[in-house]
């Protein structure tokens, strides 16, 4: 469940304040589908970074599974988005000096998976995408 009370997220560009979010309160149950849609310039990646821990609000909290993540420390964010967050990019995210396999296991690498579970997950995983 991801529950957001009141949230702003403001920065400073220039001597511009921009207020890309602004008193955004937003609660999405477990199981739910949420489609974030809007032009350009209306708070869809700001938005999205806060829920994904890349950010932190201005003010405001926010509340995952009934746990309040808003002043988590970076470590402990760290920790929330590999156990419980998932990411959908729209492009390809691939570090481009590891090879296929390599850029597959990292993941399992950073989530402490051991060696030889690494090594059979990543075969199977490419295997079934016939690389």
């Amino acid at each position: 469940m991801i529950e957001l009370s009141h949230i702003d997220r403001h920065f400073q560009v220039g001597d511009q304040l921009v207020r890309a979010l602004d008193d955004v309160s937003l609660h999405i149950g477990a199981g739910e589908y949420l489609s974030i849609m809007g032009p350009s310039g209306s708070g869809k990646s700001p938005l999205l970074n806060l829920i994904g821990l890349l950010d932190r609000p201005t003010a405001g909290s926010y509340s995952l599974n009934g746990k309040d993540v808003t002043s988590l420390s970076d470590v402990e964010q760290a920790h929330v988005r590999n156990s419980q967050i998932g990411f959908v990019f729209q492009m390809f995210h691939l570090v481009p000096r590891l090879t296929a396999a390599e850029n597959v296991e990292l993941p399992l690498v950073l989530a402490g998976v051991p060696a030889e579970q690494r090594l059979d997950r990543v075969a199977r995983a490419l295997e079934s995408l016939g690389i």
